[in-house]
């Protein structure tokens, strides 16, 4: 696998607010960027769990916990998984 390295320079005073190490910020900041990116179906959410380094189930749920759709049913589909 290839990877891309992206530098972000941030004020002191962000991770100061953030309460957070540089590697829990960072942890976070992929975790947020993938599940935004994820939310807007820029990427699956296979991709968004590959990007922050977690399973994609693991992934689901957080995404859920954070009130982000993980299912795109129309209404025919919602009514046939209502009735099982």
């Amino acid at each position: 696998m290839i990877a891309a390295t992206i530098q972000l320079d941030l004020p002191d005073s962000v991770l100061l607010a953030a309460g957070q190490s540089p590697e829990e910020f960072a942890r976070e900041a992929k975790f947020l960027l993938a599940l935004k990116l994820f939310e807007v179906g820029r990427i699956s959410s296979g991709g968004a769990a590959e990007l922050c380094g977690l399973p994609r189930v693991e992934f689901l749920f957080r995404a859920g916990r954070m009130k982000v759709p993980v299912a795109d049913l129309d209404e025919q589909e919602l009514e046939r998984e209502l009735k099982l």
